[in-house]
């Protein structure tokens, strides 16, 4: 005779992976969709715009990725 073991739940386990996956995917799009309008924005200032908010050109792709983190 066959003993079924049903001690485990694997169904539910299946859809909240997949479905972290998808809000992870989202996640990652959203910030790299927000750096890239951060990145955007302050590659339009000038060199004295970006002095006087204490920036240089070098600085803006950390700028981006920091604040889209947050």
């Amino acid at each position: 005779m066959t003993a079924i073991d049903t001690t485990r739940a694997f169904a539910p386990v299946a859809p909240s992976r997949i479905a972290g996956f998808f809000r992870n995917a989202m996640n990652a799009v959203a910030m790299w969709n927000n750096a890239r309008i951060t990145r955007k924005s302050l590659s339009r200032l000038s060199a004295r715009e970006l002095d006087d908010i204490g920036l240089s050109y070098g600085d803006i792709d950390t700028v981006a990725i920091s604040t889209s983190r947050s």
